[in-house]
């Protein structure tokens, strides 16, 4: 696996992944009272919060797409 993303990218990432695993249990959003959605968004956050700690992004890859300079 060869790194795909950049500081930005990785950053933007990182603080998205942690509003999403935040989100079900701090916010008090009606939307939440549902387990799905609770899932929906925990599941989405520990993508995003992986992907920035490994920086790698498979969808980039298989789009071609490239955001590291190296």
């Amino acid at each position: 696996m060869t790194a795909n993303l950049g500081t930005i990218d990785r950053i933007f990432r990182l603080a998205l992944g942690i509003a999403l695993l935040a989100a079900p249990f701090v916010s008090g959003l009606a939307i939440f009272e549902s387990s799905t959605a609770t899932m929906v968004s925990v599941i989405a956050g520990i993508v995003m919060v992986a992907t920035s700690a490994m920086k790698f992004c498979p969808l980039y890859r298989i789009f071609g797409i490239r955001t590291c300079k190296v």
